[in-house]
């Protein structure tokens, strides 16, 4: 047994840190960046495409139909981060510059992610139908919620609208070969379910993707270059501690409501998350373009913290399952 097989690490835990060290020497960009996103979008309809293959119709219906579980992830999404936003404003005045400040409080009015949170709560085994349903449903009413949140707790006269392409997006790369896996189910669902170690292969590697693509993106733009090693430091500190509150609370917040262990997941990684996919264009709707480089630095750099934050915890999940959700699994 060699040195690494008796160290309590997690393999995928590494192959993470792997993909950021190689965004950091080697970050992709121009036609290469504009070829691997296509990828990456590619793998992301495949594991949906297989999601849908892979559930029953009755169980997709149970997910829609759980009214409590899409509240709860709603309100953390679009309540709980505002608050702490909010509380987090109160101290950062005279710790970051204004813009930093409100760039904060912006990434707490930002809807979920949909890709990685899905694929954060199938490696965890959580809820995945309902996690598809809520995640969506976030991006979608975040068109509206988000602007109208801006107004109200950023002071800004601009407004946001609804973004038909943002939703065209989604329904395209997310719901169409999720519906075509249903449509399929009958037909190659058991060959899914039998070779599930595909879907873990394609979980992992989408997750991967989007890790290194997020990553090379913020070197490329001088993520690091524009801060001051004291305003990266605050910042770091700022949204490490948002991000343990929101993963507290909900944790918390799904067990005290006597949700189920796969509903837990799905809450937690739900309604952790906020997206740097809906986030930058949103951003170039609501705020002067000199200020949107500055406004979006605090996403981009939670964006990557929740990433490699929640890819630890949701392996931390899968190896917690039962016995017996990890052979019906």
């Amino acid at each position: 047994m060699t040195l690494l097989q008796r160290l309590p690490i997690d393999r995928f835990l590494l192959m993470l840190i792997a993909t950021v060290i190689l965004a950091a020497l080697l970050p992709i960009d121009g036609e290469a960046a504009d070829a691997f996103g296509w990828l990456t979008k590619l793998a992301i309809a495949l594991l949906f495409f297989l999601h849908g293959a892979r559930l029953s119709p009755r169980t997709v219906i149970q997910g829609m139909t759980h009214w409590r579980l899409h509240l709860v992830i709603l309100a953390c999404t679009f309540t709980l981060f505002p608050l702490l936003g909010l509380l987090i404003g109160l101290f950062a005045p005279g710790l970051l510059p204004p813009a930093l400040a409100m760039g904060i409080l912006f990434l707490c009015v930002l809807p979920s992610t949909v890709q990685s949170s899905i694929a954060f709560t199938s490696m965890a085994g959580g809820n995945v139908p309902a996690a598809i349903c809520a995640a969506s449903a976030s991006n979608i009413l975040g068109m509206f919620l988000t602007p109208l949140l801006v107004s109200v707790v950023m002071a800004t006269g601009d407004s946001g609208g609804f973004r038909l392409e943002a939703m065209g997006a989604i329904l395209l790369q997310l719901l169409a070969p999720f519906l075509l896996g249903q449509v399929l189910q009958r037909r190659i669902g058991d060959w899914v379910r039998r070779n599930k170690s595909w879907l873990g292969v394609v979980d992992r590697g989408s997750i991967l993707m989007v890790v290194y693509l997020a990553f090379s993106e913020a070197m490329v733009a001088g993520l690091w270059q524009r801060l001051s090693a004291s305003d990266l430091a605050v910042m770091v500190v700022a949204d490490c501690l948002l991000l343990a509150c929101v993963l507290g609370i909900t944790i918390a917040a799904s067990r005290r409501l006597g949700f189920t262990r796969e509903d837990e997941i799905a809450i937690v990684f739900c309604g952790s998350k906020k997206s740097l996919a809906s986030g930058v264009p949103m951003a170039n709707v609501l705020f002067p373009p000199q200020t949107i480089g500055t406004m979006i630095l605090p996403l981009m750099l939670f964006h990557q913290i929740q990433l490699f934050v929640c890819a630890v915890l949701a392996r931390r999940y899968a190896r917690q399952a039962p016995a017996s959700d990890a052979a019906s699994s």
